[in-house]
């Protein structure tokens, strides 16, 4: 009786704890379940009443194309009463609510009959645009108020707006002669094509005869009847010998892989300079916040110098580790570095992730980000109960975004769990983005944040890993800028921004979600709400900066080899594996490995040529404005309304090097931008000293 009577009062004891939850905590540690609704009508998907069936689809390109065509006519009119960008950004509004919210629900809608409908809207929308990006008339109206002003009044913002929709336009060669025009056309087709099969490629396992390789090799890697097949890098490998393998094997020279990329690099030359850029690279930095690739070679050197003395020293103590392993006499490789990085950081930590999982359920996470947008904003995550018919699927969740004066800001639907046909991938997506209507009011934005977490068990809810509380906080970044960028135009709101400034309050909210003092606020375990001990706490934060200066020199080497291939190139004169030894000498610490293309295997070649070094601006701007603002108090409500009404709120609408050079009150250069990220690495290698003395 007694025993009963003790664990009676021990669950009552649990109960009472975990009933102090906050109701956000413990609707996001409860999984969602399918509701039947035998009263209420489906108000259609993200409440558009078109969208109760797939078929609605065909109304809303209906819609679309017949108002397009309205604003068309008033935007080439000799009486029209608006101005131009003003029409151009509803024009845009009406395009983009049905092609954003088509692509989303093609990618992640688990019925074919809607993917099937929403893919269709989304090539017919896509039509249109082709068809607006050829329209003379229109182009001509637009680029004559551009160079000779609106018969109305215009603000700076007004005239900066409607300079990016005139070079939206001129990407397709609209300003050109025709037969130059016609090749741009011709190129873009080439470009799109050359760069999908390469991606293809890129993630193609390699097979291999099983009779050409050493015995000892096989029984690393799957078999397929006589081959064997390497899908990847084996990089976590403990075994030297299968993580080299893999390397030389995954990474080896592919002469169709080679073609795809230098024609691919080949046309993005010829199409830059069709259009009047002296390279590919002049043509994607245009609008960006460094605006020429001199500026980001600039950046790139100045960087590297401060870099590769303190990467040097990771290197050396990676050497020791590998030394210990292996041998004194076996030297370290590229294959090497993500495993021993991985096994240092593991025995910095003391556990494995897995053990710092506890104490961040996915409703502890949530109440940590709403604490933070509480204190910084005033700002508070609302859980919303979904009509029938307004999602997707039965797990999601629906975030309302509340000021404590200026009301609803906006939505953010959370789709944060695993499941079949979902895109495998963390990212965001906006569905509506927010502007000013032509009555005064204010469409708020409507956003997707996508995550792919484990489902929640009957044991209890879901755990993150401090990797995945690193990517919730990054994602949420992404949509509280669209929540806060109060813009006039759509097409500038939030994220439609330069590539090089859209990343900055994402990589900043790491910086949040990598503080002690943020993580003490909820990092509580889900069972008993008692708080990560203080040493675990500390560990964590320290270790996320191991090797931080030999991760940053990698990525300076991608950046640079990725601005070398669409600069002053001669492909002539070297294929793109010579261009890479040459680059690699000069950027990185370790040595080329012979008879490998790692270049091959790199898909972000295609989505973001030229503007591979955006992460490396992201995160040195972000590193500065965590320096002057939040650095001494995260939850400062100061400094977070001057990051708010002085960053955010803009969007694109402001040139990003302008606003970011007014916000923080120096100017944008190679030494400032340096500076904010070798000050961060130096101040926790001072912290790390531990780790250098281990070794010596």
């Amino acid at each position: 009786m007694l025993r009963r009577m003790q664990h009676f009062s021990k669950n009552v004891l649990l109960k009472r704890r975990v009933s102090t939850w906050s109701p956000l905590t413990t609707a996001f540690n409860t999984r969602p379940e399918k509701r039947i609704n035998f009263t209420k009508n489906e108000v259609g998907l993200f409440g558009k009443p078109e969208l109760t069936s797939h078929e609605g689809f065909y109304v809303l390109k209906e819609k679309a194309i017949f108002k397009t065509d309205d604003l068309i006519e008033e935007a080439t009119s000799s009486n029209r009463s608006r101005k131009m960008v003003v029409i151009f950004d509803e024009l845009s509004d009406t395009l983009c609510k049905v092609a954003d919210l088509s692509e989303f629900i093609r990618l992640a809608h688990p019925a074919s009959n809607y993917c099937s409908a929403a893919e269709d809207a989304c090539i017919t929308i896509s039509g249109i645009v082709e068809k607006l990006n050829t329209h003379k008339k229109l182009f001509n109206a637009l680029k004559s108020v551009v160079d000779n002003g609106d018969q109305f009044e215009t603000s700076d913002v007004d005239k900066h707006v409607a300079r990016l929709f005139l070079f939206d336009f001129e990407q397709s060669g609209i300003h050109l002669e025709e037969e130059a025009r016609q090749r741009v056309v011709f190129l873009n087709d080439c470009i799109l094509q050359l760069g999908q099969r390469f991606m293809a490629g890129a993630v193609h396992p390699r097979s291999i005869s099983k009779n050409i390789l050493p015995a000892a090799v096989l029984p690393f890697f799957a078999s397929d009847g006589e081959n064997i097949l390497v899908s990847g890098l084996y990089a976590d490998s403990a075994n030297s010998v299968a993580r080299e393998s893999a390397y030389r094997l995954f990474l080896y020279p592919d002469e169709q892989q080679e073609r795809l990329l230098a024609e691919m690099l080949k046309c993005r030359n010829e199409l830059a300079t069709v259009c009047g850029f002296p390279t590919y690279a002049h043509r994607a930095l245009k609008a960006s916040t460094v605006e020429t690739p001199e500026m980001v070679d600039m950046f790139l050197d100045s960087l590297n110098e401060q870099l590769q003395p303190r990467a040097a020293n990771d290197f050396a103590i990676m050497q020791k580790m590998k030394s210990l392993e292996c041998g004194a006499n076996v030297p370290l490789a590229a294959w090497d570095t993500p495993y021993f990085t991985s096994s240092l950081k593991r025995k910095h930590l003391q556990a494995s992730a897995s053990e710092f999982s506890p104490y961040f359920s996915l409703g502890a996470c949530m109440e940590g980000l709403n604490l933070l947008m509480n204190s910084l904003f005033g700002i508070s995550l609302r859980n919303t109960e979904m009509e029938p018919g307004e999602s997707w699927f039965h797990d999601i969740y629906k975030l309302a975004v509340e000021h404590e004066t200026e009301g609803l800001l906006g939505h953010i639907y959370c789709d944060f769990f695993e499941r079949q046909g979902k895109p495998n991938q963390d990212c965001h997506f906006t569905i509506q983005g927010g502007k000013v209507m032509p009555d005064g009011s204010f469409q708020n934005p409507i956003v997707v944040v996508m995550l792919n977490l484990s489902q929640p068990r009957w044991s209890g809810p879901t755990l993150l890993t401090p990797s995945m509380v690193d990517n919730l906080f990054h994602e949420m970044g992404h949509a509280m800028h669209s929540m806060l960028a109060r813009t006039e135009f759509q097409h500038v709101t939030g994220t439609r921004c330069s590539t090089d400034f859209a990343e900055v309050p994402s990589v900043l909210m790491e910086y949040f979600a990598n503080d002690p003092r943020v993580l003490r606020s909820f990092a509580k375990h889900f069972q008993t709400q008692e708080p990560m001990p203080e040493s675990m706490l500390e560990r964590l934060c320290t270790s996320k900066h191991l090797f931080a200066s030999s991760e940053m020199q990698l990525q300076v080497f991608y950046s640079a080899l990725d601005q070398v291939y669409h600069g002053n190139h001669d492909m002539h004169a070297e294929n793109t594996t010579q261009t890479l030894q040459r680059v690699q000498e000069k950027y990185y610490g370790l040595p080329y490995v012979e008879n490998t293309a790692w270049q091959l295997r790199f898909s972000h070649l295609v989505g973001y040529g030229a503007k591979y070094y955006s992460y490396l601006i992201s995160r040195a701007i972000a590193s500065w404005i965590w320096q002057t603002y939040f650095e001494r108090d995260p939850f400062s409500r100061t400094e977070g309304e001057k990051y708010r009404r002085g960053c955010l709120a803009y969007g694109g609408g402001i040139p990003s090097r302008l606003l970011v050079s007014n916000f923080l009150g120096r100017e944008i250069t190679p030494t400032n931008l340096t500076s904010s990220l070798i000050s961060e690495i130096d101040t926790f290698n001072e912290r790390l000293k531990h780790v250098d003395d281990y070794f010596r």
